[in-house]
């Protein structure tokens, strides 16, 4: 929500009068770097919450977010010239760097694998709500006659990161983070808390439990957690993978459609500050509606067709967009805002067009990329370089932000309705990319990426793999149980010797194919020492 509430902190007010005459009517170059702080900041956020993760916890960084964000949105709050509101821009940046990295990561470290997908994705349903809710505090605020008008909105921020600073703190560590730092009686008690109750001897908890002991263990063989891992086989592929996804992401153009969606409009044609807000609030509202389907249903529909649709439908209305405008509108002059030099005239049919292409391709962006570009990354690393490979896939997110959100108003005001077209390329690219190079995660435990991402199947293929072993476990440690449950009940029946009596603690031994598991705990010492 920090990240929904910083991006629609600017979209809402950088076409309003008070806000232009108070900043002494900022260029495009310069309104762009106003834009872009933001984005800076997030991707030193970014780069610095993969070792932060690892060394305090997932929990711990995302604290430390929320407290980083409430001054961040203080200092903009209060700012008096555009050095101190970039300032407050920045370290509001940092504090979105460190949750928009830390927070998919914790999700999928806490997630079962059936709905990791749909755990995930409420982050990017976060950020929908975070750009709703502050494009309508900014609409309300607009007509106050003073510069309250941009600054309530700012100071108002404060609030989610207080919520955020206050929540989190209720929430468990990761089981993997904990077993990774060899606190093996806390990692079992937090998985049995997450998915039985309490639980300890849940068929489900023990499997899970034995597939992170393995992994963790596996990991430290390899001992390597530097950096440079990540650019060495085998690990160099899914770190290229996690870090283009998030960077087509931003090549979609929908967090600059977002930034400047009032340039947008004001292209289309609909001029009027009441009226241009109007017709952008229709956009978030279907921003925070649409992505609801891709969270109920992104494990049942897997990761690859999602994609694969949505940057397919994308490029098809940027590519209306751009033709639109180009067939329908010409060179204009606007004395408020410079950046739009190119717009649709006294041709409402058109410019209907052009709103709802940009209406479809929110849409199509909500239900696809939007919460999938999240997902990915998070699902696909082993827990020895998961923290540091998705701060880089998020950095790059935010070097794109950055550099388009910089980029787009000179761009809006010297190529004009071409710049769609630009975008619409990227989605076809994408497409294409993501059809020949991205596995189908779907409905696998982040225990058994290696497995899937060292076979040879082609990406395309992935579908029809064998499913997940971890149920297989579990089927075998409920048929375990049942059959030392019933032998228990045969030899008291007997009254057999007490020497053949089965001790109810053998209930959670697990079977041949997943072997001491229950000892897991009392080996905390060993590895440590290890």
């Amino acid at each position: 929500m920090l990240f929904g509430f910083d991006i629609s902190s600017m979209s809402g007010v950088v076409g309003t009068q008070r806000y232009q005459d108070y900043f002494n009517h900022p260029s495009s170059s310069l309104q762009g770097g106003i834009v872009a702080s933001m984005s800076a900041g997030s991707f030193c956020g970014a780069l610095l919450a993969g070792p932060l993760g690892d060394k305090i916890s997932r929990r711990r960084t995302i604290m430390l977010a929320a407290s980083i964000w409430i001054v961040g949105s203080i200092i903009q709050c209060a700012s008096v010239n555009v050095a101190m509101l970039i300032v407050g821009r920045v370290i509001n940046g940092v504090a979105v760097g460190l949750a928009s990295m830390m927070v998919p990561v914790y999700q999928a470290e806490i997630a079962p694998k059936n709905i990791r997908g749909r755990i995930v994705s409420l982050q990017q349903w976060a950020i929908t709500w975070g750009i709703l809710i502050q494009y309508f505090i900014q609409y309300g605020c607009s007509f106050i006659e003073s510069n309250a008008a941009f600054r309530i909105p700012w100071g108002i921020q404060v609030v989610p990161g207080l919520i955020l600073l206050a929540g989190i703190s209720f929430f468990p560590f990761s089981p993997r983070w904990l077993a990774d730092k060899g606190r093996w009686d806390e990692a079992l008690e937090v998985l049995a808390n997450l998915r039985a109750d309490g639980n300890k001897n849940d068929p489900a908890v023990q499997a899970e439990y034995k597939e992170i002991e393995d992994a963790v263990n596996f990991d430290r063989t390899l001992a390597a957690r530097s950096y440079r891992e990540l650019f060495r086989k085998p690990a160099v592929r899914r770190v290229f993978l996690g870090m283009s996804l998030q960077s087509w992401s931003q090549l979609t153009g929908m967090n600059v459609a977002m930034y400047y969606i009032v340039f947008i409009f004001q292209g289309a044609g609909i001029t009027g500050q009441t009226a241009n807000l109007q017709a952008s609030s229709i956009q978030y509202v279907l921003n925070v509606v649409m992505t609801i389907p891709a969270i109920l249903f992104i494990d049942r529909w897997g990761r690859r067709p999602v994609l694969l649709i949505g940057s397919t439908f994308m490029a098809l209305w940027l590519f209306l967009i751009g033709g639109l405008m180009g067939r329908f509108g010409g060179p204009t002059t606007l004395t408020d805002n410079k950046t739009t030099t190119w717009a649709i005239q006294n041709n409402d049919p058109a410019s209907h067009a052009v709103i709802a292409c940009s209406y479809l391709f929110v849409c199509s962006f909500a239900i696809s990329w939007g919460p999938v570009s999240w997902t990915y990354p998070a699902e696909i690393y082993p827990m020895r370089i998961r923290s540091k490979a998705v701060s880089l896939s998020t950095a790059s997110n935010w070097a794109f932000n950055f550099a388009l959100a910089y980029a787009v108003p000179p761009l809006l005001q010297s190529i004009q309705y071409r710049t769609y077209f630009i975008f619409a390329a990227f989605c076809v690219a994408m497409t294409i990319h993501v059809f020949f190079m991205f596995p189908e995660t779907k409905g696998r435990t982040l225990e058994e990426m290696d497995e899937l991402f060292n076979s040879d199947v082609p990406a395309w293929k992935t579908r029809s793999l064998p499913a997940s072993h971890l149920d297989r476990d579990i089927e075998e440690l409920k048929l375990n149980q049942e059959h030392t449950q019933n032998k228990l009940e045969n030899s008291v029946s007997n009254e057999s010797n007490p020497e053949d009596h089965v001790r109810p603690d053998d209930l959670s031994v697990p079977p041949q194919g997943v072997q001491k598991m229950e000892q897991a705990p009392g080996e905390k010492t060993e590895l440590e020492h290890a």
